[in-house]
């Protein structure tokens, strides 16, 4: 198949290039003007100027003068849960916190008392439609996280709906396990012993599935402790489960510390990271992910993207898709909230929303860029004037045709 007319073919890298560091996001991604790309089976295999056109006879899509990008790679969600949370959207517009929302039983924990009296089919439906609209607006490959279950029993049953994701969809979907992504209600006042069984129970069980790749921690304010993150890291680990933290959203909380050390893949929010947490992400390979649509939604600070990139961080942009307190998957927002509340330029939230994300999920050599032998999962625009059009008018639909892995 080969994509034709293209007014700017933008996102290619050399075939070496997993992610881009500091001021190689605003750089590190070349584009070709009035271009030509070809995949097969789901691959790019060719792609030039169309002075250069080879032709042949293979079908052809018609680019209209639009543009050709990579599509979104979005590591960070919690697409399967049950219900939603417009209440305590209502309890936070009248001023309660989301500490003070959690305090009250609301949260985290609101959503496992749901999850727990809804089918494994249900679940599975209303995650599929969230997954399929994440893929209409332009994403192609990303992360889901277990943990709204809080007991043995429901964390497997979010894995097995997280499992029939991945094989049944055309995009790429990386699954994570999250048991302690708050202490339940049967163990409230007893979180030690809620890690224990989190590392002597659960993990044993999910790991048995053969079915999550990483292992996260929600180690701040109010949740889990750096020690505590640290050993049920490590506890993950002996079961070849790679730490993805999140870190430093409520306060600095030290994960971001924690996870560096345990070699986590990524330290996700940051809304409250520091210079000296900018520092050790820029010195280490761990991809500082942050969540835009979360500082929006919970009216929180933003990330500090434009010091990490400064100071030679790798900066991922994803949506922390959410029922509670970022209930959109739209990575075309996430984009332009990084160049409005980020200062990021748009070729480096690009970078971010692409390329950094896919490396997020240990995807950086599949997806996530133009390079022969990358995932052809593409996003052809409707005729705009620039690249940089597209996070400036950020209500605009622009997308005319997404393609996922050549589908």
């Amino acid at each position: 198949m080969y994509i034709v007319n293209i007014a700017t073919l933008h996102g290619i890298v050399p075939g070496h290039v997993d992610r881009l560091r500091g001021g190689d996001m605003a750089t590190g991604m070349e584009s070709i003007a009035d271009a030509w790309l070809r995949y097969e089976d789901g691959v790019i295999t060719g792609f030039g100027n169309m002075a250069d056109f080879p032709g042949g006879d293979d079908e052809v899509i018609d680019a209209d003068g639009g543009m050709v990008l990579p599509a979104f790679c979005d590591s960070h969600t919690h697409i399967i849960y049950a219900g939603s949370r417009q209440g305590e959207f209502v309890d936070k517009i009248r001023g309660l916190s989301y500490e003070e929302v959690a305090r009250r039983g609301g949260g985290i924990l609101n959503s496992a008392d749901v999850l727990a009296h809804t089918s494994e089919a249900e679940l599975y439906e209303s995650a599929r439609a969230r997954a399929l609209d994440m893929m209409a607006k332009g994403t192609a490959a990303f992360e889901v996280k277990t943990g709204y279950g809080l007991n043995t029993e429901a964390e497997l049953k979010m894995l097995r709906v997280a499992a029939r994701l991945r094989d049944e969809l055309p995009g790429r979907v990386k699954i994570t396990f999250l048991g302690a992504h708050a202490v339940s209600r049967d163990y409230k006042g007893r979180q030690g012993e809620y890690v224990d069984m989190v590392i002597n129970e659960m993990l044993p069980a999910i790991a048995g599935e053969g079915i999550a790749e990483y292992v996260d921690v929600f180690c701040d304010t109010g949740f889990f402790t750096p020690e505590e993150t640290g050993r049920i890291v490590k506890a993950g680990a002996r079961y070849g489960m790679k730490p993805k933290i999140h870190a430093n959203e409520l306060g600095n909380s030290g994960g971001v510390q924690v996870g560096i050390d345990h070699g986590a893949l990524s330290v996700d929010h940051l809304e409250q990271a520091g210079d000296e947490e900018i520092r050790l992400l820029a010195a280490s390979d761990t991809v500082a992910t942050m969540l835009p649509g979360a500082s929006f939604f919970s009216r929180l600070p933003y990330g500090p993207a434009r010091k990490a990139v400064d100071a030679g961080c790798t900066v991922a942009l994803a949506s922390d898709y959410n029922p509670g307190s970022s209930p959109s998957g739209d990575m075309r927002f996430v984009w332009a909230l990084g160049c409005i509340q980020q200062r990021l330029l748009p070729f480096e939230a690009l970078a971010a929303v692409t390329i950094n994300g896919a490396a997020a999920m240990g995807l950086g050599d599949k997806c996530g860029a133009i390079a022969v032998g990358r995932d052809a999962s593409l996003i052809i625009t409707r005729r705009l004037p620039d690249l940089d059009y597209i996070p400036y008018a950020y209500t605009e639909p622009w997308i005319r045709r997404v393609i996922v892995r050549g589908v």
